[in-house]
């Protein structure tokens, strides 16, 4: 059972949390990105760059920690949003070119009635609270308040946890994407689609 005094739910991230945010972020992701968004500095600005706050809900400790993070993706933006003027912004015309067609690669489009999912993350301190399931149950909110029927993730092979997680929560497993002889810079072989009826 979750214990909600123990955090509270909010819709955005605090300008005081986004650093810590974007650390989580990519602390989470960074397995998958790094062999294309390195070095991490560049990496780093290049997510200040594009973060979005708005497109994201929270978890706050009762004395203001930041401890996770559920973001989304919809027409008007994403959580980690960005194009490949940003790319190249950071990383250069060359530098910005091969990497903005590499991770175009990872990028998953909207469909109607669907919230898409952009990435959930729980700060390892705060594992086993309830944290990642209270996220997802507000991401469900999310997209009944906008009177979308679905939510929609993504969840790649070398990520078991995660599956667990989003089973216990409803999701169903779907359509299964190979990465081909990408999986060798990104790490990973097969991404599964999971949906959420609500």
């Amino acid at each position: 059972m979750q214990d909600r005094q123990r955090f509270s739910i909010h819709h955005g991230i605090e300008d005081g949390h986004i650093d810590k945010a974007l650390d989580l972020f990519w602390q989470a992701f960074r397995q998958k990105l790094a062999p294309v968004m390195k070095p991490e500095d560049k990496a780093q600005l290049f997510l200040r760059r594009v973060v979005d706050p708005a497109h994201a809900i929270s978890a706050v400790s009762p004395d203001g920690d930041l401890l996770g993070i559920a973001g989304f993706k919809t027409a008007q933006g994403a959580f980690i949003g960005g194009t490949l003027s940003d790319v190249c912004a950071i990383y250069g015309l060359w530098g910005g070119l091969w990497r903005g067609i590499l991770i175009e690669t990872l990028e998953r489009d909207l469909s109607e009635g669907v919230l898409l999912m952009d990435g959930i993350f729980v700060d390892s301190d705060a594992r086993g609270r309830g944290v990642g399931t209270a996220l997802l149950d507000a991401i469900a909110g999310e997209a009944r308040m906008r009177d979308l029927r679905q939510v929609r993730l993504d969840v790649i092979d070398t990520n078991p946890r995660a599956r667990a997680l989003y089973e216990r929560c409803g999701f169903v497993a779907g359509d299964v994407q190979e990465l081909g002889p990408l999986r060798h810079l990104f790490g990973f072989r097969t991404a599964t689609t999971m949906m959420l009826q609500v």
